[in-house]
Parts: structure tokens; sequence; C-alpha cells
């Protein structure tokens, strides 16, 4: 029986797509997060520039 158990490939392909899914999970993650704080960023010196702006013509 643990012979059988060890060399039985059924769950390989299903082991290699999760961990397929994983990487591309952590990738997606990893890349939202960078986009979303360049965009914070880039909303926070938006509206900086824009209330400076606003501050100096009144």
């Amino acid at each position: 029986m643990w012979r059988e158990l060890l060399r039985g490939e059924q769950g390989q392909d299903l082991v290699e797509y999760a961990l397929i899914v994983a990487a591309v999970g952590l990738a997606l993650i990893t890349t939202v997060n960078t986009l979303s704080q360049g965009v914070a960023s880039l909303y926070s010196s938006i509206t900086q520039d824009l209330s400076s702006i606003g501050a100096t013509q009144q």
C-alpha cells in the first residue's frame, strides 16, 4: 500500500496547478500593492499642487 502511494502520480497535476495559481496570485497581489501606492502618491501630489494653485490666486 505504501509503495503504491509513493509511486502514484494522480495528484501531481493538481499540485502543479495549485503552485502555478499561487505564484500568479502572489505576483498579482504584489503588483496591485505597488500600483496602489503609486496611484495614492500621484493623487496626493496632484491635490497638493491644486491646493497651492488655489492658495496663490486668492
